[in-house]
């Protein structure tokens, strides 16, 4: 998107006296990210020393961080008239090429540059800057000119120096080589806070919270105004607290957020990354309202407006406003030209906006969303658990097959493999009460499902269960062979001895499992059939098949019944 700020001739100045007129100042502004702030000193200066370039230059700065491309291009042409041989206004315009993608002519202002001041270290820490700052960096030709800059500042007067390398290392993820210079900026000077911001910066991304926490907190204790380490310890935050599964650190992470929007400019991209922070917090309340304000600045031309019919989208449906759901994903859609944007969460929630619409072509929208990206299989768990409740046995057997098959050790892993497993079991059992066959095959995919919970969960009782009564499925009912028993009794020994305070919560499954087992030693050894059919009474005192079995096995009153088998 390319912004403009209104210029009448020369500068619309509005300077304020509020701010000092030191150039070092503007700087720290810049680096604090308190753009309006920087902006204003900024003008002040140019208007007070108009023939000044470094004036301009940091201007223009301040212009290409607010993403206005065209006001930065016109401020550098201003400094390059107001003095030609400042080498850094030239810089600047090739940073302005840079960013309207025109490599070639960003080399001839870069080569200017150079030309008026190849001695001053300044030159080059800059266009190296200029090379690393863009969207798609040019790493092969930043490296040399910043590393020109360091042996040009050669008795390190410039902390900066040091910072700009370890960006040029930190950019590309190699946080082993940034952290040398970065540690070298902030042995130069205790205030350089943006290289002790990136030290916590790299402390987070190794998942080392407490350090990361000690070293963000060390900036705001020296400087409580510094913006960027608040934004930090929000993503710290968030991170820690497992992305909103921890209350406690979830509201610091939010707060600090709204500290660090406090303390720079609330711009639109600040809000909006503000936004995008709340998808990952899932406060979904306060994202809708954020998003749908953000909606209401831009124009519907606007690119970002993609972004935010994302984000309206997410947030209408989790807090449960499905029609504007679906009608900002559908917009989210139709606006989305460049399919490379497209994530797969984004096909998750327009086919769950679409599910709650009644329109099942949602599912094929949920399938492909998962195929493009498995980190979102978790999605299908809410779309499987739908089917259980509506009983749809099989089509949830297949949700939860499916959401295993792209997420293995997902954090509910093993509850979705024993929900296969259940599922296969409940389908095959409402066939059977219909007098349909069986389909073994998907009664042998429930047993596998649920063995692999007995290996990696031999705690989870109710797979024993769902085991063994697929295995009295499986049995030949002309000459079983008793394939429930082991499993019935694996279940009993859990819950009465490995863990015996887990009876009193399972008495109903013992006395099934006390009547399967009785049932099954009646053949072969009648005293521990009746011991089983005792226990199962103790369980379920009114069971009339265990009270009949057992006259059957002890000698039933003479004209007793036999009992039938459940």
């Amino acid at each position: 998107m390319i912004k403009k700020v209104t210029l009448s001739v020369g500068l619309v100045f509005a300077g304020s006296a509020i701010y000092a007129q030191n150039i070092e100042d503007a700087k720290k502004a810049i680096d604090a990210e308190q753009y309006q702030k920087a902006a204003s000193m900024l003008k002040s200066l140019v208007k007070a020393k108009s023939g000044d370039g470094e004036n301009y230059f940091y201007l223009g700065q301040v212009y290409l961080a607010q993403d206005y491309p065209d006001s930065a291009r016109a401020v550098f042409q201003q400094g390059v008239a107001a003095d030609a041989k400042f080498a850094l206004n030239y810089v600047g315009l090739g940073q302005s090429d840079l960013r309207a993608n025109n490599a070639a002519s960003a080399k001839t202002n870069f080569d200017k540059a150079i030309d008026l001041g190849k001695k001053d270290y300044n030159t080059y820490l800059e266009i190296g800057r200029a090379y690393v700052a863009q969207d798609k960096p040019d790493y092969k030709a930043a490296l040399p000119v910043l590393q020109k800059a360091d042996e040009l500042d050669s008795k390190d007067k410039d902390p900066r120096t040091f910072v700009s390398l370890g960006d040029f290392y930190a950019k590309q993820r190699n946080n082993n080589e940034a952290l040398g210079p970065y540690m070298r900026a902030e042995g130069m000077d205790e205030k350089q806070f943006r290289a002790k911001v990136q030290i916590g910066k790299m402390y987070k991304e190794a998942r080392a919270w407490q350090e990361a926490e000690a070293k963000l907190k060390e900036v705001v204790a020296a400087d409580a105004n510094y913006g960027p380490a608040y934004r930090e310890l929000a993503e710290l935050y968030l991170q820690w607290g497992n992305f909103g599964a921890d209350a406690e650190k979830t509201k610091q992470a939010l707060d600090n957020y709204r500290k660090y929007l406090d303390l720079t400019d609330k711009s639109f991209d600040s809000r909006l990354r503000y936004a995008q922070f709340l998808t990952y917090a899932r406060d979904y309340a306060t994202l809708g309202q954020e998003a749908t304000a953000l909606a209401g600045m831009i124009k519907a031309d606007n690119p970002k407006l993609l972004v935010l019919n994302r984000l309206k989208g997410y947030s209408a449906y989790e807090n449960k406003q499905y029609p504007e759901a679906l009608k900002s994903m559908t917009d989210f859609f139709a606006q989305a030209k460049d399919t490379s944007r497209i994530v797969g969460q984004d096909y998750v929630y327009l086919g769950k906006s679409k599910l709650k619409s009644g329109d099942t072509t949602g599912i094929a929208d949920i399938m492909r969303g998962v195929a493009k990206d498995t980190t979102v299989a978790e999605s299908l768990e809410e779309l499987a658990d739908t089917f259980r409740v509506q009983k749809k046995y099989d089509k949830a057997a297949q949700m939860y097959a499916t959401t295993v098959k792209y997420n293995p050790r997902g954090k509910n892993a093993v509850t979705n493999y024993f929900w296969v497993g259940a599922m296969r079991y409940l389908q095959s059992y409402t066939a059977q009460a219909a007098k349909q066959p069986l389909n073994r095959e998907l009664l042998v995919e429930g047993d596998s499902a649920l063995a692999r919970v007995n290996r990696v969960a031999p705690d989870f009782e109710l797979a024993y269960i769902y085991r063994a009564r697929i295995a009295n499925m499986l049995d030949d009912k002309a000459a079983p062979k008793g394939l429930s028993a082991p499993i019935f009794e694996k279940f009993v020994n859990l819950v009465t001895v490995e863990k015996a305070d887990k009876a009193a919560k399972n008495k109903a499954y013992l006395a099934e499992a006390y009547e399967n087992l009785a049932d099954w030693y009646a053949l072969s050894d009648k005293a521990k059939a009746i011991d089983y059919l005792k226990k199962a009474l103790e369980m379920n005192p009114n069971s009339n098949y265990a009270t009949a079995k057992l006259q059957e096995l002890q000698g039933p009153p003479a004209g007793a019944a036999k009992p039938k088998k459940k």
